[in-house]
Parts: structure tokens; C-alpha cells; sequence
């Protein structure tokens, strides 16, 4: 009887009306990826098929599929605030099980472990020792220790000397200690130019490195002094030039070497820090007729610091950046992807859970093997489309009360045979 027909017809509107509501319901959910719901006819058939004139008992739901299009990315004053532009999945560990998600609102604990809403820890390639990304995978946590200090061990310096300078007139003398009573210094008529730098000692206390560089009556000739808090540590150092302005190739490495420093404190007084050796590097350093000028100078060390800031890159790096300017890797996000995404299994709070019909997870690292990368401070919006899902809507309504009107229609017929006499 057509009862059941437009029963089944009822319940595939049902099933539609309730897709669409909770399509419409989750609009603004990050991370959500619509549905929709598919249909099937019904015939009745036996061992041996259905007739050639077999008519049809009505339609079935046969799925709801979730459309994983890309949604908007909006932007937000949080560095956590994850977005994946292109394909690809977080991949979460909840207690050991793993999730995977496209919302990105995720937070850090009080272990330091950046997590979901939900509790659950991001995963990631994890760093080695020396700072380099492995690919083991595990919980991604955040340093909030100290960064333990690095000693300076090597100094570079690019410079250009003036080669139209004279030898100055006054001797450079020396040796010089800015903690004596009275403190001596050099006099800056016996110099023709000079440079300092910050550089560390073993405590990360900083310490001020100062070349000081004369010219000497030989041409192309020029000594250098270095000097650390004031205190004379090496020097003279000759520097020879080629009439090019440049170093002899042969003659390269162009090093000043400060062996067996010991660090003072404010006082003059050791710090306590070991003694340790230096190597300025030279070897960049030009005489050409022009103003004497540092081009860049930089050295390996630094000292203790606090974590100041957290920047995630493209490639999902995570950067730790601290005051003293040393910044280092604390991880990778780890994306996944799976060869038929409609195979995943939906277990609310916008997350996923493998399932035989997936596949298993592909990880990889952002912007690689097919994934999309990774956009910090940024969300990715739920890609419902309002304007459709209410045309669906009236759509799915108009199926509703056509097959209800079938129902209405199969019962006054049905009355009218019950009235026969």
C-alpha cells in the first residue's frame, strides 16, 4: 500500500530536515564541515530479482556524507590560533587515542603541552637535543624553563678600514684596566678606529668586547688591541693588506686569538665562571678608501632567558623566541590525511577517529606530500553556506508535506472502499 511508501518518504524528509538543521545549527563552529544527506530508491525483490514491472516501495537513507571543501580563514590575535590552508587534519592525542581535527583553537596546559578544547594534546615531530626536527611524533609542550646560557666562543666581524688614515701621533700603549685605581683607558688619539660587542661568559653574564685599530707606519699595515670590560686581553695583532685592499688568500684565516679569559664581575672580581677562549674572526675585513664602518658583527653566544614570545611558521614550526635574541625549535605540527576522508567517523567536538573505511592516517609535515600549510593566529571558519542550507530547507519541507499529502490522499481511498456496499 502506498502507506508505507510515503512512511518512507516521511522519513527520508525527516533524516534531511535534521541534516540541514544541524548544518545551519553549527554555522559558526570552527573547523565544521557540512553534510549531506543521500538517498535511495526501494523495490521489493525475491531470489530471482525484481519484475519487469516492479513498482518501487519507497526511498531509504543510504548516507550522510561531509563535505570537507575549505572554509574561511579568519584572523586573531592569538599565535596559537591554527588554520590549515589546503588539505590535511590535526592530529590529536586524547589519553593515547588519536583524533583528528581541522579547529584549531588550541591552548597550552599547565604542563606546557599545547592542547584542544577538549584536553586533548597536539602532536607533532619532536626536536633532538641539538635542536633538529626528528621524525619521531609525540606531544608538542612549550619550554617555560630557563634556556641554559652558551659561553662565547667565536666572534665574526665584517669591516672596512680607511685606508687614507695616518698613524696617529700618540702612542696606543697599554696595558689598560678599567678596575685599577685610577681606572686607565686608551686614548682615543692613539687610535684610528674602534668597535665593540656584547658577547657571554659561561653564567651568561654579558661582557663588553671592544678592537681597537691603528695604523702603523708601514703601509697597508695596521695592529689591532681587543679589550673585554675595559681590561686588556690580547695585542697587538697585525693585520697585513695586498695593495687590492684585501687579505692574502694564503694568509686566511685572519684571527685574533684571546686565550684564558677569566670573567670579571662589576668589581673586577671573578664571576666564578670558567676561564674561557676566544676567536675573532677577521678574516672579512677590507682596506679600501673609504670611511671606516661595520658592516655586521655576531657572535654564538648568549645568556640565560625566559621564554618571551611563541611563533609558528607555515611549515608548522614552532620558534621560541627569548630576550636575549636566541630563538629555538620546540616542534613540528604534524598533519594528516587519509585516502578516502568520508571514511572518518564523526565523534563530535569537531573531531574525526579513523575508521577501516578511511585508511589509515598519511602524516606528513605541512606543505608536503599533497597537505595544505599551516596559518598562525587564524581559524578556519565552518564552510556552511546559510544561503543554500535554507534553500535546502524549503526543499526538504515541500517533500515532507507532499509525502504526507500521499498518506492523506491513500486514506480518504481507503475510506471510500470501507463505504462500499
Amino acid at each position: 500500500m502506498a502507506f508505507d511508501t510515503a512512511i518512507s518518504g516521511i522519513n527520508a524528509a525527516t533524516a534531511d530536515l535534521n541534516v540541514i538543521s544541524n548544518n545551519i545549527a553549527n554555522a559558526s563552529t570552527v573547523g565544521f564541515k557540512s553534510s549531506r544527506a543521500e538517498f535511495a530508491d526501494v523495490y521489493a525483490t525475491s531470489l530471482l530479482g525484481a519484475g519487469s514491472n516492479a513498482i518501487g516501495k519507497g526511498v531509504s537513507l543510504v548516507g550522510v556524507t561531509q563535505e570537507f571543501g575549505q572554509g574561511n580563514v579568519s584572523f586573531t590575535n592569538n599565535s596559537l590560533d591554527l588554520a590549515i590552508n589546503g588539505g590535511g587534519f590535526f592530529q590529536l592525542s586524547n589519553q593515547g587515542a588519536l583524533e583528528y581535527t581541522r579547529a584549531g583553537a588550541f591552548q597550552v596546559d599547565r604542563e606546557g603541552f599545547i592542547i584542544s578544547n577538549q584536553g586533548a594534546r597536539l602532536q607533532g615531530f619532536q626536536v633532538t637535543p641539538t635542536g633538529d626536527i626528528s621524525g619521531q611524533i609525540g606531544d608538542i609542550q612549550i619550554d617555560t624553563s630557563l634556556i641554559d646560557p652558551n659561553p662565547t666562543g667565536l666572534v665574526d666581524l665584517t669591516s672596512n678600514l680607511d685606508s687614507r688614515e695616518i698613524q696617529p701621533t700618540v702612542p696606543f700603549g697599554g696595558p689598560f684596566d678599567a678596575f685599577a685605581s685610577p681606572p686607565t683607558a686608551p686614548d682615543p688619539s692613539a687610535y684610528n678606529a674602534t668597535t665593540s660587542t656584547t658577547i657571554y661568559d659561561g653564567l651568561g653574564n654579558p661582557h663588553v668586547l671592544s678592537l681597537y685599530f691603528v695604523k702603523t707606519a708601514t703601509a697597508n699595515e695596521w695592529e689591532v688591541h681587543s679589550l673585554i670590560d675595559g681590561v686588556t686581553t690580547s695585542g697587538p695583532d697585525t693585520l697585513t693588506f695586498q695593495s687590492n685592499g684585501q687579505f692574502d688568500p694564503a694568509s686566511l684565516p685572519i684571527e685574533v686569538n684571546i686565550t684564558g679569559w677569566t670573567p670579571p664581575n662589576d668589581a673586577g672580581a671573578p664571576t666564578g665562571a670558567a676561564a674561557q677562549d676566544l676567536v675573532v674572526n677577521l678574516s672579512d675585513t677590507t682596506q679600501f678608501g673609504t670611511p671606516f664602518a661595520v658592516s655586521s658583527v655576531s657572535q654564538d653566544g648568549f645568556g640565560a632567558g625566559q621564554l618571551r614570545g611563541l611563533e609558528i611558521d607555515e611549515s608548522g614550526v614552532a620558534f621560541a623566541r627569548y630576550p636575549t635574541g636566541e630563538s629555538r625549535a620546540l616542534g613540528q605540527i604534524a598533519l594528516a590525511n587519509f585516502n578516502n576522508q568520508n571514511g572518518l567517523q564523526p565523534i563530535g567536538d569537531t573531531n574525526w577517529v579513523e575508521t577501516f573505511a578511511s585508511g589509515p592516517a598519511n602524516v606528513s609535515e605541512p606543505g608536503t606530500s599533497g597537505l595544505g600549510v599551516i596559518q598562525s593566529a587564524a581559524l578556519e571558519e565552518s564552510n556552511v553556506e546559510i544561503t543554500a542550507q535554507l534553500v535546502e530547507l524549503i526543499v526538504a519541507q515541500r517533500n515532507f508535506q507532499a509525502n504526507a499529502q500521499v498518506i492523506q490522499s491513500e486514506d480518504a481511498i481507503t475510506q471510500t472502499v470501507i463505504n462500499l456496499r
